[in-house]
């Protein structure tokens, strides 16, 4: 298993959405393709058509920087686009070996839950490079209670949002959010091509989902570190949090994700009265195992 296919279809992809005319090159004639031709990018990037074509073809094998960043500038990758050329550049130059040594699964360290468990008043959660949920504090659960409820998730925001009929409704921008989750699932597959689990999440979400698949054939890449989220919570209705995202320093590739409400706002209070249903829901739940442990 290599990534040649996924680094033929994302040049490929990228090629084909830019014209001649926002390359400034000139136009003869009919043209056959969407986008560039290939020897049109093997000119702007100032290589061989032949080495260019090696290059699409999936060949990144001993590439230098120099030639990708050419590469960059001539089909005009932005800063989310050009890190993902450069994912997979490494990936491709990297022995599975120690790339399967590198993605195994990551413990969180008791010191993280502290700190998601330290804020009461946000919901907050741990995630890793697969997307799922390894650990979250009670408000993030009640946040996303309608994930947990759901087997077929298991505690994974991907798959709820493409697998749980839940989701359309929970998420108020669905579309925006779909569509970022791939792009983000996709930078991951980049950075992580010998990574099985990712690689089985991604084929199964692509035969259960029509959605996921027609949006993955896209080949977009998305990071999103900060930004606004609009959910419709079958508890509490609609509120608008920002998120924030921070990567650990350790290079686990554990994310510490974050939402929070602006002061005095109607997210506030929303939050404020999710949480009350959180710790009503948990004390019934405490009291109803009481019960069964008693009889």
């Amino acid at each position: 298993m290599d990534n040649r296919a996924e680094i033929s279809a994302f040049l490929k992809s990228r090629r084909d959405k830019i014209t001649p005319e926002q390359a400034g090159l000139p136009v003869y004639g009919q043209r056959r393709v969407p986008g560039l031709r290939r020897n049109e990018v093997a000119t702007l990037a100032g290589v061989s058509v032949e080495y260019y074509t090696r290059l699409e073809r999936g060949n990144l094998s001993g590439v230098s920087d120099s030639v990708l960043e050419a590469l960059a500038q001539a089909l005009r990758l932005d800063d989310t686009e050009r890190t993902h050329l450069y994912d997979l550049a490494r990936a491709a130059n990297t022995t599975p070996a120690r790339v399967r040594r590198r993605t195994a699964r990551q413990p969180v360290r008791p010191s993280v839950q502290r700190i998601v468990d330290g804020m009461p008043g946000m919901p907050a959660f741990v995630k890793n490079h697969r997307f799922d949920i390894l650990v979250a504090n009670p408000l993030g659960r009640a946040l996303f209670s309608e994930m947990y409820a759901d087997p077929v998730c298991g505690a994974n925001t991907v798959r709820f949002v493409f697998l749980s009929p839940a989701a359309r409704r929970f998420y108020v921008d669905w579309e925006r959010i779909a569509r970022g989750a791939v792009g983000a699932l996709r930078v991951e597959a980049g950075k992580n091509p010998y990574d099985r689990e990712l690689s089985n999440l991604i084929g199964e979400l692509s035969t259960r989902s029509d959605a996921f698949r027609v949006m993955w054939g896209a080949h977009d890449v998305h990071v999103f570190h900060e930004g606004t989220k609009r959910f419709r919570h079958p508890v509490v209705g609609e509120l608008d949090l920002d998120f924030e995202s921070m990567n650990l320093p350790d290079g686990s590739g554990l994310v510490v994700a974050l939402y929070n409400a602006a002061p005095g706002s109607a997210a506030e209070d929303a939050l404020k009265l999710l949480a009350s249903w959180s710790a009503t829901a948990e004390a019934a739940d405490v009291q109803a195992a009481e019960a069964d442990s008693g009889n």
